[in-house]
């Protein structure tokens, strides 16, 4: 007993499951052995012992029976002294000679040794007892049962100490268990705090609650800030208070709303111990409580100053070359505009040529100008300073419309292929400026399939984020892009034709008019695999506007009206005060705001105020016009520029602007379109009104 109780040497159950313990509710059975050769004495036996309730197993011969008692264990052995071949003498001597019997009980069963020499050579060999025959049912019953008593509580007491071991050794099991996770838990620990000593970033908690008090800051915030980080945690509003006054209201709404979207990331500026403002990235998540609601607030801490630095230098890189290949590109397509130009007036001023040559020369002049109005156009629209005039109209309707100079522009060996739904696609968007996008993406995508392909061309309404959007799909079967020359597409004077046969501005436009039109543009593409651009453009609710094309008059239309002319560019003022006293009209000039503020206070007589938008002086075309508004309600106003700056091309939708530069004829249409739309007239005809109004009656 104190043996089996003995604790085992501290075992090692490293990644082996937990025994189980033995089973203290299951009963113990207990098994009788008779040994036999007559089958009547043994059914006699079984008889008399079959109500104990225990298994009975019969052996024929000793030889029998040691083989069973080789691998089966039982509580009794019933063992016949007479039998053939082995006797029950020698068969006990075999029994109690093998260690794992030896303590089996053994009773005799004899009919003819009754003596006591047997009786005592019985004892000898090993019995418990003498049973004889014929056998008393009674007293073998009684025999047995009391040696199966035994057995019984013998079996319970040692199930009762292998359950105390089984205890002790669980209970090692797991104090070693225990003292090996805690072995490497502190390794672990240690080898944590040296991560988070080394690494570059701040390991932080806090609470979900303003003024989000740190609960837990990494030391590494020292290396960063040069304040502990217990500094940090004693003092709640610590980190807060030196956050750059600029960055606070932005940090305290991005860490709050963490508490509904279950993270954050914010950047801003952190005033370090040495004086010098810092820029760290605070990014964390939302860890949940036991019972799901939000408790704290886990979070890393970046020190981004460096790379913001790398940023902002290679943002600065970026747009010096971008400004040199944009300033190289205009230097160069406008000094061979220019060298036409100047070329062209040299001859013209240093010889005397016959009409026809001198007119060729002229023309050749108005085209290079044109060309070198069509490229500055074409750069105000890329950097999304051009003039528009959006309205709003049907786009499924406008490319139907616009489709037949496509097909003329793709040529033959292209087909065009439109996918547009019957239902009116309505945006508000400049028709000028989407069909000369069309007109570029087209051109484009003919030029990428030299040998023919499909050009298609589908609409689609499609919801976003911001509201619905129109999409203008433009795909080709073309030679596709490299991932190099995709992201390079709308760079103005980025182009891979040949020279000659681009300007590497067509793009530039459709990036640009889709931008300024508060829309955005895709293209994908794939090498060998055909190129697609989207055009995503705001839709509008507004019913369609009817859009005519102005066509310019066959000859300019004047007028005798007083116009009140503003521009600080004198060879400018004085080209434009020709142009207008040719068409008739009566002019005033003005060089800055303020002198035409001094006109339209006197008496002078009015009927239009023609005004450049950028000028010296403090005010600009627009304050003019709105001042002079105020001062002569219902005057008339044409503003004109060459380049307005940035936010100004959206405040001049409430005055007709006419772009420079501007020909004659341009000119004279503009005029009478403002001189003579409907709200002129009612003036016009209110002013007679009051005048009528003002003689005396009629006896």
């Amino acid at each position: 007993m104190t043996r089996a109780l003995k604790a085992s040497p501290e075992p090692t159950w490293r990644g082996e499951p937990s025994p189980a313990p033995p089973d203290l509710d299951k009963p113990i059975q207990a098994r009788i052995l008779i040994v036999d050769d007559d089958e009547r004495n043994a059914f006699a036996a079984i008889q008399a012992l079959e109500e104990l309730g225990h298994d009975l197993v019969v052996a024929r011969s000793g030889e029998e029976a040691l083989k069973r008692l080789l691998t089966e264990e039982f509580a009794v052995i019933l063992l016949d002294l007479h039998m053939p071949g082995m006797d029950g003498y020698e068969t006990a001597q075999f029994i109690r000679a093998r260690k794992r019997t030896s303590r089996t009980p053994i009773v005799f069963l004899t009919a003819i040794f009754r003596d006591e020499a047997h009786v005592f050579q019985a004892y000898s060999a090993g019995a418990v007892d003498v049973v004889f025959k014929p056998v008393d049912p009674f007293i073998l019953k009684s025999k047995v049962q009391v040696l199966v008593d035994l057995y019984l509580k013998t079996e319970e007491v040692k199930r009762q100490s292998a359950y105390q071991q089984w205890l002790l050794d669980e209970h090692a099991r797991v104090k070693a268990e225990k003292d090996q996770a805690e072995r490497a838990l502190r390794v672990t620990e240690a080898r944590q705090e040296a991560i988070l000593k080394t690494l570059p970033i701040v390991i932080h908690s806090r609470s979900i609650e303003p003024p989000f008090a740190p609960q837990f800051v990494s030391e590494a915030v020292e290396d960063i800030t040069g304040f502990p980080a217990s500094r940090f945690v004693k003092e709640a509003g610590f980190g807060t208070s030196r956050i750059h006054p600029d960055d606070v209201d932005m940090v305290v709404e991005r860490v709050a709303a963490a508490a509904e979207t279950g993270q954050y990331s914010v950047e801003f500026r952190w005033l370090c111990a040495d004086g010098q403002y810092r820029v760290l990235q605070d990014q964390g998540v939302v860890a949940p409580s036991e019972d799901g609601q939000a408790r704290e607030i886990f979070g890393v801490i970046l020190d981004a100053t460096d790379r913001k630095q790398l940023e902002e230098q290679l943002t600065q890189a970026r747009k010096m070359e971008a400004v040199g290949q944009l300033t190289g590109g205009v230097a160069h397509d406008f000094n061979n505009l220019l060298t036409v130009v100047l070329g062209n007036v040299d001859m013209l001023g240093r010889k005397a040529e016959d009409e026809a040559r001198r007119q060729r020369r002229i023309e050749a002049i108005r085209l290079a100008t044109e060309r070198g109005r069509d490229l500055t156009r074409q750069l105000l629209a890329f950097s999304r300073r051009q003039h528009l005039s959006p309205v709003s109209l049907d786009v499924n309707a406008l490319i139907r419309d616009f489709s037949p100079l496509i097909r003329q522009a793709v040529g033959e060996a292209v087909t065009l292929d439109l996918r547009l739904g019957e239902e009116a696609l309505c945006a508000h968007v400049d028709p000028t400026q989407l069909e000369t996008a069309l007109l570029n993406l087209a051109v484009n995508a003919r030029d990428a399939m030299p040998s023919g392909g499909v050009l298609t061309l589908a609409t689609e309404r499609e919801p976003g984020p911001r509201g619905e959007r129109v999409l203008i799909d433009v795909s080709d079967t073309g030679v596709g892009m490299s991932p190099e020359i995709r992201e390079r597409v709308f760079e103005p004077f980025f182009t891979t034709k040949e020279v000659g046969k681009g300007s590497g501005l067509g793009l530039s436009q459709v990036y640009g008019f889709v931008r300024q039109s508060d829309g955005e543009v895709r293209v994908e593409s794939t090498p060998g695999a055909g190129t697609r651009f989207q055009l995503r453009l705001p839709a509008s609710d507004a019913p369609v506007e009817v859009v005519r094309a102005e066509a310019p008059p066959p000859e300019a239309q004047g007028g005798s009206e007083r116009v009140l002319l503003v521009e600080d560019d004198p060879t400018v003022l004085a080209l434009t005060l020709d142009m207008l006293t040719g068409l008739g009209y009566q002019a005033t000039t003005a060089t800055n705001a303020a002198e035409a503020l001094e006109v339209l206070r006197s008496e002078a007589p009015i009927d239009l105020l023609f005004s450049d938008v950028v000028m010296p002086g403090g005010r600009s075309g627009l304050e003019l016009a709105r001042e002079a508004r105020a001062m002569r309600p219902g005057l008339p106003v044409l503003l004109t520029s060459g380049f307005m700056g940035e936010g100004a091309v959206l405040e001049t939708a409430e005055f007709p602007l006419l772009d420079k530069p501007y020909e004659t004829a341009v000119l004279a249409a503009k005029l009478r379109k403002v001189l003579d739309r409907p709200a002129r007239r009612r003036r016009r005809g209110a002013d007679r009104l009051k005048a009528s109004e003002a003689l005396p009656a009629a006896e």
